[in-house]
């Protein structure tokens, strides 16, 4: 099987750790670049790689595959609104899973999404698309995720958690089960959630409350 090009969308902290897990599989994708919306940063090399424009460039090579590598709490939607603008076909949004992740058979991940090294889902879930999983993400059974969320490293999810589009789960937050995080909600790092949080809210705290 030959190797796909691949195109990482961003050129910050998330890119150059998808970088390793894509280097991981040299079988399935072949990096050829990265592209960013910050002027600055064209011609840069990072991480032995080169920026080669903006984001729009992903046009430019339509045979390459995309990865959308945009994830900051204080831009929830960030990801998702790229993805939009951007109006490619669904199949050119890989997803990179790191082969030291443990992903239950049976788990359903969108596309586009990311996740890296020492996260582990333990049971076959649905996730979808454009979600990433930073470094020691954990979900648990009959969890269910939006699109476009953001898991950064060691959040964890207890059972039968819902969590809707474009939320951002902060390091080291812990949800415990049957709760439900709404749409584009921020919860911040080392939160200890309790109780359902609204959508477009920011909680943060053990127990974790609303920020105003």
């Amino acid at each position: 099987m030959t190797a796909r090009p691949l195109l990482l969308l961003g050129a910050g902290g998330l890119a150059r750790e998808t970088l390793v897990a894509v280097r991981a599989q040299p079988d399935l994708w072949r990096p050829i670049g990265f592209l960013d919306d910050n002027p600055k940063r064209h011609g840069e090399e990072v991480d032995g790689l080169p920026v080669l424009g903006a984001t729009d460039r992903a046009h430019d090579y339509p045979d390459a595959a995309l990865v959308p590598c945009v994830a900051s709490a204080q831009r929830p939607t960030a990801r998702l609104q790229l993805t939009e603008r951007l109006a490619v076909p669904l199949d050119r949004w890989a997803t990179i899973v790191h082969p030291a992740a443990s992903i239950a058979p049976g788990t359903i991940i969108g596309e586009g999404s990311i996740v890296l090294a020492g996260a582990v889902v333990t049971a076959p879930i649905t996730i979808g698309p454009y979600f990433v999983a930073m470094p020691h993400v954990l979900l648990t059974h009959d969890d269910a995720l939006g699109s476009g969320v953001t898991m950064a490293g060691r959040a964890t999810l207890g059972g039968g958690v819902r969590v809707g589009d474009g939320a951002y789960l902060g390091q080291g937050c812990l949800i415990r089960e049957n709760l439900s995080i709404g749409a584009y909600a921020i919860i911040g790092m080392g939160s200890v959630v309790l109780t359902d949080v609204p959508e477009r809210q920011t909680w943060a705290g053990a127990p974790a409350r609303r920020l105003r």
